[in-house]
């Protein structure tokens, strides 16, 4: 039998291991922890995590050339979100997004993560301090997006009403 070398990718960028750093969802204010393992190889990332939602997998990919990055986010038994950013060296951020009930409700917000042990307190500040600049500009006020959510559910409701009696179905009891 014979043992196989696993390469990984020698890019400072983008070290293979213990990872960590937060996401900031605008409706849960404050940084919210993930910890996780990537590895990077051949512009494939793939790795476990786990945060306060729960345990997750990642798939997704890099480019050495501009550092962008992308992947999916799987929770287990849950819903997946879709991760876009850009590693500076100081870190992979970006935003990520949510999208669910057919688009009709998407949900955003920033990240900063970092091979564990790297100090990037400033560079995790400016990112937060400008993730959410951007989502006070795109979301609004915290009643303006607890409005339009309503509205999003009422018009689930009223589609499934719809389609209910579409269907035929008897209201009577």
């Amino acid at each position: 039998m014979r043992d196989e070398v696993v390469r990984v990718e020698q890019d400072p960028r983008f070290p293979s291991g213990v990872w960590t750093g937060f996401f900031l969802q605008y409706w849960l204010p404050g940084r919210h922890q993930t910890d996780l393992c990537l590895t990077c190889r051949d512009g494939e990332l793939t790795g476990t995590g786990r945060d306060w939602v729960g345990a997750y997998t990642i798939d997704g990919h890099y480019d050495l050339a501009t550092g962008r990055c992308e992947w999916i986010k799987k929770y287990l038994g849950k819903h997946s979100v879709a991760y876009r950013g850009v590693n500076d060296g100081r870190g992979i951020w970006g935003v990520w997004e949510i999208r669910q009930l057919g688009g009709l409700y998407v949900d955003r917000g920033g990240f900063h993560i970092w091979p564990e042990g790297t100090n990037v307190s400033a560079a995790s500040d400016e990112t937060e301090r400008a993730v959410l600049a951007v989502m006070r500009e795109e979301f609004g006020s915290r009643r303006s997006r607890a409005m339009r959510l309503l509205v999003a559910g009422a018009i689930v409701a009223g589609a499934a009403v719809v389609l209910a009696r579409l269907l035929g179905y008897d209201w009577s009891f």
